[in-house]
């Protein structure tokens, strides 16, 4: 019986097709980026609002 760990690779090409949506290492990164870069503007927006709100 044959067991995959789903986050233990050891290297890039392993993961390559186990990738959802068909998605390429490129278009995960590119992804993860665009994600990040908006939840840290929604976190500097709703924490800017809070500071001017306070005083």
């Amino acid at each position: 019986m044959s067991s995959q760990a789903v986050l233990a690779f050891s290297t890039a090409g392993d993961v390559a097709n186990g990738l959802p949506f068909g998605w390429d290492v490129a278009g995960l990164q590119r992804g993860v980026l665009i994600y990040l870069g908006i939840s840290s503007l929604a976190f500097v927006l709703v924490w800017g609002l809070g500071l001017l709100r306070r005083s």
